[in-house]
């Protein structure tokens, strides 16, 4: 069976849903599998999201890009950098 990934606004979006129905009487683990999602996952979610605005999210994904493209070029220096190492190691 696949899995769904789930866009961190609807992430938001089914925390809050959870929240409003544990507000109606329903209990936390009613709430969350009437969601269709695993209590872990809920849990996980609510410790990484919990709190966020819409703002802050789309500030979030853009900040994990620009951290990503970082890495990689961080890496591929990285990379050239021992390539240059190993070729002067073989002159002297």
């Amino acid at each position: 069976m696949a899995r769904k990934r789930y866009k961190p606004e609807e992430i938001v979006s089914l925390l809050r849903q959870a929240e409003v129905l544990h507000g109606q009487g329903l209990s936390m683990a009613d709430a969350i599998r009437q969601l269709g999602i695993s209590e872990v996952t809920f849990y996980r979610w609510r410790k990484e999201y919990a709190g966020m605005s819409g703002d802050q999210l789309r500030r979030l994904k853009e900040l994990e890009k620009e951290n990503e493209r970082l890495r990689r070029a961080v890496s591929d220096l990285t990379l050239d950098k021992q390539i240059l190492k190993e070729a002067a190691g073989g002159n002297f």
